[in-house]
């Protein structure tokens, strides 16, 4: 009897749920209904009729929604937005009887109730690969929704790969042009959620009700999120199209949104504490998008006070589809705001006037008799108010705009108390706030991991340039580590250098080498120096390690010859003047300016995105301000100190390091030079006590996580995590018994299907295991562990890795199929091979079967686990699975020849079983078979189908040589190029097939065959 319910039991309940408590029309199993459609025309035209559209009218926009949401010359996200705008705003038809343009509105987006809810379960998608979604909702006929289910015991990350890989062209893609929210859920873990195009890191949790317990968090939250009501409004007001990805949004921001527009309708404005790294930007967008829809008289003005922070306004709102005007100066600004035009724009508090007036007092009262004139109804967005919210620039702006002018502040960081009374006089109190903590514990931004280091004790024995050198050679022969001892001299030099700048440098160059996020391609940091001269003199040092090209600068300065026109240098030496405009004029002189950017500028945007986009190629920014505040970089995961900050500045730095970059990055990391601790431990004082407490929700805390007793419990639990997760194997628990476990029996496939979410958990286990390990593999003295506790953590590291493999091989998974895997062997080859260094195996990546047909027998057995290939069973059971892999993996590329190969192997296998065939004998077998199957050509095969393509149609052509090479010249002839999964396109080949076998039986037989190979 098994445990839970089956997911077949789950999906009637859930069903039973839309019907019965949602009021959804069940449309039924759709399992073997043909021409299933994200446009279901009888349930739209049904919909439509009943709003009174003649069918011509319905005719007209049926048509063009499905032209819109099938464009071959698109992509998914265009296909997706151009079917929105459509859904949103209605589509244009003309018609004899209308011929002027009327609008067909495809939704009633202010009436729910005036809508056709449906849902149909086991909507059988056909394209070049079958899937068959769980459960569908349309709207009005039309697919909005697609949930995937999976049984209790199954990870809800199943579901969402599912819907991911859906969504590729290799599958149904084309159907989800018109979906709008995707949902994976299971009975023990609830609902997840996302849109077309997230990425499995980025789906969502919706929270709610957190005291109602009643039922499954599943049944709770699709009741609260598919409320006919509720998912007309998230449909509605709550979807952005950002720069190339689709948004929905996270619980907060709607809620936040919801609260904001309570606020406005009353006419009143207020604060919202949104946390770092939250999504405040989002929020700014879609509030400026409703007002400027709901109300025609609003005008939106977003003010912050650092010009970085105005143009990544501007560029914000332009990516998100919003036309907004960035003012230059203060006169266009107070021109712009006196005409009815543009509605939306964003400006610098600076540009409202000048703070230096002789009498300030009168200056303002001036002001305040005659404000400047604005047409319309103003509201008026501050970002980052903490900063803006008092001094005489905020007065300034107060004063010049019109008395009923809307305020609404957004910040990031908490209010001081000291702060509190100004935020209320100017903009009111809290109207929504989402702290630190809640966003840690919502898995919205990470939390923080502090390491203050004492850089002078840490790196001032010979002993560390010894085991640095150690550290880099580790794995080179003494010829190698010779000839790299011969370019030592200068590393050597700068290594014992008495200049902290150089041991900083050297610190953090260990780092990268030895940090598994910094070490791989995915993680990156950033650097704050004190001052110009010092990042220049950081970016000099970092240019002589391997960071070399993959550091940048980007502080305040611009290079310009006036700087050193008069500085002496005198004696042969650089002045600090001199060395900063040197290194920038080094740095710029490759540099071509783009179109209205100073040099400085192109280069810098440059470097930031591809910090951003290529962390393997740009892994290390060095910055004096800059970049502190509104910059995100998901993989930015260590922030090293060498600068004095305190309160908000610092707590905006830190928070670079925070954003979710997948199952690798579990913190973000501080490193602190300048003896910081107390400042941070104040500014954690000041989120504990120094705060406005009168905010609503839970308290402010920020909590900075000790990295070594941090380290310690992470490898403590990931070690815990594998015991728990090994601990129903059956006795004796060796490999035989793992085996059973995790594949069940590895000649059946469904039973490697069925034991996968085991495996999946098993590999992610250990990944992380090896990642706690690395952080910790040089301090595991320090972090609390005894000699002896050391060796046997290595001993269960390598038990763990070794039983990895063992599954892997027996399995046939041979590559890494998992998202968290991608660094995994990275990982084991840069650290847990660094205590005994060795020479890899040349097969370690190489999938069993190309190691045995590239070099035979005896090198495939070698390459094996030790477990494995010291049981002669097991070494059979891991051929013939690796084999009978590949047979299922290559089979719709050549069905006939696979087919006899699966014959050939089931015969080998029984004759092995049944003692027909003596060891040595079947090893010989099993080789040749491998051979073929790895190859995809078996005996007698003619010299010239000489592709794998030609040999597939001559083995599915009755092994016509003359037929096979003339339908392969026929194929390359007419194939159009981006064929595949375009049916307009498939038509062609198969026409051109059919001139050929006039057999149409014959063509769809032997299309699917060439649409396998990649030679068409």
């Amino acid at each position: 009897m098994s445990f839970g319910q089956s997911e077949r039991a789950t999906q009637k309940r859930v069903i039973k749920l839309f019907q019965e408590e949602l009021g959804y029309t069940y449309l039924g199993n759709w399992q073997d209904r043909e021409g299933n459609s994200n446009i279901e025309e009888k349930q739209l035209t049904s919909y439509l009729t009943r709003a009174g559209y003649s069918p011509a009218q319905i005719s007209q926009a049926i048509y063009k929604l499905q032209s819109e949401a099938s464009n071959p010359n698109r992509s998914l996200y265009a296909n997706n937005h151009t079917t929105y705008h459509l859904l949103r705003y209605g589509v244009y038809v003309k018609t004899d009887e209308h011929p002027e343009t009327q609008t067909v509105h495809l939704v009633n987006w202010h009436t729910p109730a005036a809508n056709d809810f449906y849902i149909a379960e086991e909507v059988t998608l056909r394209g070049t690969h079958e899937r068959r979604p769980d459960i569908v909702l349309y709207l009005n006929g039309i697919a909005v929704g697609v949930l995937e289910l999976k049984r209790a015991s199954v990870s809800i990350g199943d579901g969402i790969r599912q819907l991911i890989s859906n969504q590729k062209p290799d599958f149904n893609q084309h159907f989800f042009s018109t979906v709008q929210f995707v949902f994976a859920g299971n009975d023990a873990e609830g609902l997840r959620y996302g849109t077309t195009g997230t990425l499995e890191k980025y789906f969502l949790t919706w929270k709610e009700d957190v005291d109602d317990n009643s039922r499954f968090k599943l049944d709770k939250y699709l009741l609260k999120m598919c409320n006919q009501a509720r998912f007309i409004e998230l449909m509605y007001n709550f979807v952005l199209f950002d720069g190339g990805v689709k948004k929905v949004p996270r619980v907060h921001q709607y809620f936040g949104m919801k609260a904001t527009q309570k606020r406005i309708r009353k006419w009143e404005g207020g604060i919202i504490w949104h946390t770092q790294g939250s999504g405040k930007s989002m929020v700014m967008v879609l509030l400026a998008k409703w007002l400027l829809e709901n109300n025609p008289h609003a005008r939106v003005a977003i003010i912050t006070d650092r010009d970085e922070l105005d143009k990544q306004i501007e560029a914000v709102f332009t990516a998100a589809g919003e036309e907004i005007s960035r003012s230059r100066s203060g006169r266009e600004l107070l021109t712009q705001l006196a005409q009815a035009t543009p509605r939306l724009l964003c400006s610098l508090v600076h540009k409202f006037g000048k703070r230096d007036a002789a009498d300030f007092e009168r200056f303002i009262a001036d002001l305040e008799d005659a404000p400047s004139q604005v047409v319309g109804e103003l509201y008026v967005f501050v970002d980052e108010c903490h900063r803006t919210q008092s001094g005489k620039l905020n007065r300034t702006m107060k004063a010049r705009l019109p008395a009923d002018t809307v305020f609404i502040g957004f910040t990031g960081t908490p209010l001081l108390k000291q702060d509190k009374q100004t935020s209320l006089e100017v903009f009111g109190n809290y109207i929504h706030t989402y702290k630190f903590s809640e966003a840690v514990e919502d898995n919205v931004v990470l939390d923080l991991m502090y390491e203050a280091r004492d850089i002078d004790q840490r790196l001032s024995s010979e002993e560390d340039i010894d085991d640095w050198f150690a550290l880099v050679t580790q794995g080179l022969n003494d010829w190698q580590k010779d000839e790299l001892r011969k370019k030592w001299g200068t590393m050597q030099k700068m290594l014992s250098s008495n200049s902290r700048m150089d041991r900083v440098v050297t610190d953090i160059y260990r780092d990268f080498r030895r940090r598994p996020r910094l070490s791989g391609d995915r993680g990156t940091a950033m650097l704050v120096a004190r001052s110009i001269y010092e990042a220049c003199k950081y970016f000099v040092l970092f240019g002589r390690t391997s960071l070399a090209g993959k550091c940048a600068l980007v502080t305040s300065y611009n290079p310009y010859a006036g700087d050193i026109s008069k500085e002496d240098t005198g004696a042969g030496s650089e002045t600090d003047k001199q060395f900063i405009y040197n290194t920038y004029t080094e740095l710029l002189q490759d540099v071509a300016p783009a179109a209205g950017k100073t040099k400085t500028e192109t280069y810098e945007d440059s470097v930031k995105k591809q910090f951003r986009d290529e962390p393997a190629n740009m892994k290390l920014l060095i910055v004096v301000d800059k970049l502190l505040t509104g910059f995100d970089a998901p993989s930015c995961s260590y922030l090293y100190i060498d600068k004095s900050m305190q309160d908000h500045g610092l707590f905006q730095a830190i928070c670079r390091t925070n954003r979710l970059d997948g199952d690798d990055k579990d913190f973000g990391y501080i490193v602190d030079y300048k003896d910081l601790f107390k400042k941070v431990e104040t500014a954690i004082a000041v989120y504990a006590s120094e705060l406005d407490h009168s905010a609503p929700g839970i308290d402010p805390d920020v909590l900075m996580k000790e990295r070594l007793s941090k380290a310690k419990e992470r490898l403590d639990t990931a070690l815990e995590t594998l015991h728990l997760l090994c601990e129903p194997v059956a006795p004796p628990a060796e490999n035989l018994e793992h085996i059973h476990y995790f594949c069940g029996n590895t000649e059946k496939t469904s039973d490697l299907k069925a034991r996968e979410p085991q495996r999946a958990a098993l590999y992610k286990s250990v990944a992380s295991l090896v990642r706690a390990y690395a952080n910790l593999a040089d301090e595991l003295g320090a972090a609390g562990y005894t000699p002896a506790a050391q060796t046997r953590l290595k001993e269960q590291l390598k038990y763990y890795v070794d039983l990895r493999a063992v599954i892997r091989n027996a399995s046939s998974e041979t590559l890494d199929l998992k998202a968290y895997e991608a660094d995994m062997r990275h990982l084991i080859d840069s650290y847990i091979e660094a205590d005994a260094p060795r020479q890899i195996s040349p097969f370690d990546d190489m999938p069993l079967l190309e190691i045995m047909a590239k070099t035979g027998i005896d090198k495939a057995l070698d390459s094996l686990p030790d477990g494995i290939k010291e049981n002669p069973e097991a070494v059979a059971a891991t051929i013939e699975n690796n084999v009978r892999s590949k047979i299922i993996k290559e089979h719709l590329s050549d069905p006939v020849f696979y087919a006899s190969m699966s014959a050939l192997l089931d015969e080998l296998v029984q004759n092995r079983k049944a003692k027909a065939l003596e060891y040595e004998a079947y090893l010989a077998q099993i080789a040749e078979l491998a051979e073929q199957v790895q190859t995809g050509q078996g005996e007698g095969v003619p010299s010239s189908l000489d592709t794998p393509g030609r040999r597939a149609l001559y083995n599915n052509l009755d092994q016509n040589e003359a037929l096979a090479l003339q339908v392969d010249a026929t194929v390359k002839e007419v194939c159009p190029e981006g064929w595949r999964g375009v049916q307009t396109r498939e038509r062609v080949i198969k026409a051109a097939l059919y001139g050929l076998l006039q057999d149409q039986v014959k063509v769809e037989q032997i299309f699917p065959v060439i649409v396998q190979q990649t030679e068409y």
